[in-house]
């Protein structure tokens, strides 16, 4: 290999280089950031405070975000996307119909649980923004109903399978079920009640078998379903 050829291998790595080192240091910034919004919401972000945290410089983070409001809508992106990966994506391997919906539920759970002492970012970005209109509170909705839709699919995907009855309102499904994560978010953070986990799972157990079918049951039972009778899709 030539000298020449050496050099030019060496200036064309350098960008990548650059590329991934900002990256690095963008990931950083909003794991930081992602801390201090769970302990202090997504209000007490700022460039000077998550500078501080970093110790980088307000123009090193100011770099990355060009401002407070791109830093908090960037924010709720990423714990966005962290939700899918620890809740909607493994959930999505289970079967259609009810063991789907049941991983949706039980992973949603888990995740609320696990942030008992720092709070759900959904629920606290819209204690905040909920009479605030901007585009911060336009991306944290956007969030919200992208995941309540997928919620709908995984009822309506319930109903065709012939786990749940053909009649019920799947949006009336998913706002019960989403006030039952608020209900476990106020009574665990809150009122700190070491039995609110039993008793949001007993909640989902008792709804949803009251909108199952006999083959439903069994599949909340932990049965196979037996030859259910799936509903021709209309759409």
């Amino acid at each position: 290999m030539t000298d020449n050829n050496a050099s030019s291998i060496r200036d064309s790595a350098a960008p990548h280089r650059t590329l991934q080192k900002g990256q690095q240091t963008r990931a950083a910034i909003l794991d930081a950031a992602l801390v201090l919004a769970a302990n202090m919401g997504l209000e007490g972000l700022s460039i000077g405070a998550i500078a501080e945290v970093t110790q980088m410089s307000k123009s090193g983070v100011f770099a990355h975000f060009g401002s407070r409001e791109e830093l908090q809508i960037s924010v709720v992106r990423e714990y966005h996307s962290r939700f899918e990966e620890e809740v909607f994506f493994p959930a999505m391997r289970e079967a259609r119909g009810l063991p789907r919906l049941k991983a949706l539920f039980h992973r949603w759970v888990h995740r609320v649980s696990m942030e008992i002492d720092s709070g759900c970012l959904y629920i606290s970005g819209a204690v905040e923004f909920d009479d605030r209109p901007g585009p911060v509170r336009d991306a944290l909705a956007t969030m919200v109903l992208a995941w309540q839709s997928a919620l709908e699919k995984a009822v309506i995907l319930a109903v065709e399978e012939g786990h749940l009855q053909p009649h019920i309102d799947p949006l009336q499904l998913v706002f019960e079920l989403h006030g039952f994560i608020l209900a476990l978010h106020h009574d665990a953070r809150f009122l700190r009640n070491p039995g609110a986990l039993d008793r949001v799972r007993t909640a989902f157990e008792r709804l949803v078998g009251d909108y199952a079918t006999p083959s439903g049951i069994q599949v909340l039972r932990g049965a196979k379903s037996a030859a259910p009778q799936r509903r021709t899709k209309t759409r």
